[in-house]
């Protein structure tokens, strides 16, 4: 529920929208929505020891680069469209679902590595897959009602 919230939240923002930052050293929204992405994929796929093709792997790097680190977030602006978000959450969605509807034992026995250090449970990494994209869509709504979102 949480994340359809924050998908219906951003669905209908325009290119311009997704990349508007209230100010530097912050996510766009449309950056912000591939960073949900990233860690849904980088920790559902590591609870079932996946393999990321290279397109998963380029969403899951959005899980820490240049939010937990120094590293450039790894879109640009230019691939950053309101298809390309769409497309990064269908694909998180597609292989995070079955692990929420329907998780096996192995999913919450199952250990993951925190981008930010600390081991994680699979029953762990459930209850964080709960609220992040509630944190985000209190984020997103919060920059849309901020003075000088395009649009407003």
């Amino acid at each position: 529920m949480s994340r359809q919230r924050f998908v219906d939240e951003i669905k209908d923002l325009n290119a311009e929208q997704l990349h508007w930052k209230p100010y530097d050293n912050t996510l766009s929204i449309g950056q912000m929505a591939i960073h949900v992405a990233g860690v849904e994929i980088l920790f559902t796929s590591g609870l079932q020891k996946r393999e990321l093709n290279p397109a998963e792997a380029k969403i899951a790097a959005a899980a820490a680069d240049s939010v937990v680190n120094d590293k450039p977030f790894p879109f640009s602006n230019e691939e950053i469209t309101p298809e390309s978000v769409a497309e990064a959450l269908q694909t998180a969605k597609t292989i995070l679902e079955p692990i929420i509807t329907n998780p096996t034992e192995a999913d919450l026995a199952g250990e993951v590595k925190s981008v930010l250090g600390p081991m994680i449970s699979g029953q762990g990494v459930l209850i964080r897959m709960a609220f992040h994209s509630a944190y985000h869509q209190g984020q997103a709504y919060t920059y849309k009602m901020s003075p000088g979102f395009p649009g407003s």
